[in-house]
């Protein structure tokens, strides 16, 4: 019998998963239960946007996430410099500069 660390937890990650989804986008909403994050992907020229992925968390996993997102970017900025993200939270620009979307 392997002597494992009760704490210890076995985490499996399958290809398709290991892959990823790009978002350019994150909409986070909340209720007195829980927070949603919604990854979008915004395509240049097109109106419509699709959610790739929902996450549900507990307010306290909302919060720990919060602190290991924030240590994350601590450890990479010291590393590789400031993240400029420019003047706070700007619109969204939904033609990315590139030309508008025809039928």
């Amino acid at each position: 019998m392997e002597n494992q660390n009760p704490n210890q937890i076995n985490i499996e990650l399958s290809e398709e998963t290991a892959e990823g989804v790009y978002s350019n986008l994150a909409i986070i909403t909340h209720s007195n239960a829980e927070f949603v994050i919604d990854f979008v992907r915004i395509m240049p020229g097109v109106p419509k946007a699709k959610v790739k992925s929902r996450i549900i968390l507990t307010p306290e996993h909302a919060k720990r996430l919060l602190m290991a997102l924030g240590d994350n970017i601590n450890k990479y900025e010291e590393i590789h410099g400031e993240i400029n993200i420019g003047d706070g939270f700007p619109p969204i620009p939904m033609n990315f500069g590139g030309p508008t979307a025809q039928a």
